[in-house]
């Protein structure tokens, strides 16, 4: 039985933000936030903005998707109750950051996106809060919606294991909804069904065995209950806006995942192990070795049970 353990972390560094392009996004973080505290202490001093990096960014689980675009959210918090709508608010936020890149921002429905073109891009939803009431969230055309993006960094940071193996398999979930070639679950979805998933798994040290028990997991779980909670206000489910196309469009890329996984840890050549999972996780997942590894019959009926070893090499 081929082992991708290795191959499945070239392919962590392949899909992660590197160094370059992460100093980039940091630089013109800084400089947004320099721009919209002057626009406001010039415009509107009454509103003093401050900010919080939030979502996928401070969990530490972006990815690159297959055009290398990534993302960074950095919310503004004003701490006090507004006497605009939310659309001002928002509009305000516009008004503060167009004119930094070539590209004018999108005033979209929870964000304004600054578009640093072929690159990255940079949101800034905009909330409020008044002592003793939740976080609130500007919403276009709307109102201000109960959200508290740092309860959900706080629950990620609270169930992630020292070893980093569930980052890492919630980038390898995240970048095949990026390769599908339909509409997928949110990056926070898949974060959240992992995340759940992880305390129900052993997380084993191949994490081509893990991926496959991760995704088992996730399809047992939404086959007794297709939803997808936020652990953080407003508790919402994520999938409850899903028509039966998009439910039954993710079921079957979720199947046909799995079997693929569950055929791959069978195959004994790496390369065409490899194969089996370049149909869910792109080109960008590395192609192994042409040879066989051998393995004893229990270690082989271990992995296909989804049994962990504590020792990934221990029977080549």
């Amino acid at each position: 039985m081929a082992n991708c353990h290795n191959l499945f972390l070239e392919f962590h560094d392949e899909i992660s933000i590197g160094s370059s392009k992460k100093n980039r996004m940091i630089s013109s973080k800084e400089s947004l936030r320099r721009r919209i505290r002057k626009w406001f202490k010039e415009n509107h001093p009454e509103y003093v903005p401050k900010f919080y990096i939030q979502g996928s960014h401070k969990m530490k689980s972006s990815v690159r998707t297959k055009e290398d675009i990534c993302d960074l959210d950095d919310g503004i918090y004003f701490f006090r109750e507004p006497d605009v709508s939310p659309t001002t608010i928002q509009g305000w936020v516009w008004e503060a950051v167009n004119g930094y890149t070539e590209t004018s921002p999108e005033h979209r429905k929870k964000c304004i996106r600054s578009i640093f073109s072929g690159d990255y891009e940079i949101d800034h939803p905009v909330y409020y809060k008044v002592d003793g009431e939740n976080y609130k969230l500007a919403i276009k055309n709307g109102d201000f919606e109960d959200s508290d993006p740092k309860e959900m960094v706080e629950w990620f940071q609270r169930k992630k294991d020292k070893d980093g193996k569930l980052i890492r398999n919630v980038k390898y979930l995240k970048d095949w909804c990026d390769y599908c070639d339909h509409k997928m679950p949110s990056g926070l979805a898949m974060t959240i069904l992992a995340t759940n998933a992880s305390e129900k798994i052993v997380l084993n040290q191949r994490d081509d065995i893990t991926l496959r028990d991760f995704l088992k997991e996730i399809k047992k779980e939404l086959d007794r209950d297709f939803k997808c909670l936020v652990p953080a206000v407003p508790n919402d489910d994520l999938f409850a806006g899903y028509d039966e196309d998009r439910i039954n469009s993710f079921l079957t890329s979720l199947n046909r995942f799995i079997e693929d996984a569950d055929k791959a840890l069978r195959e004994e050549n790496q390369l065409v192990a490899s194969k089996l999972w370049r149909k869910h996780l792109g080109d960008r997942f590395p192609e192994g070795k042409n040879e066989k590894r051998q393995y004893n019959s229990l270690h082989s009926a271990a992995i296909l049970a989804g049994a962990s070893t504590s020792n990934p090499w221990a029977c080549e």
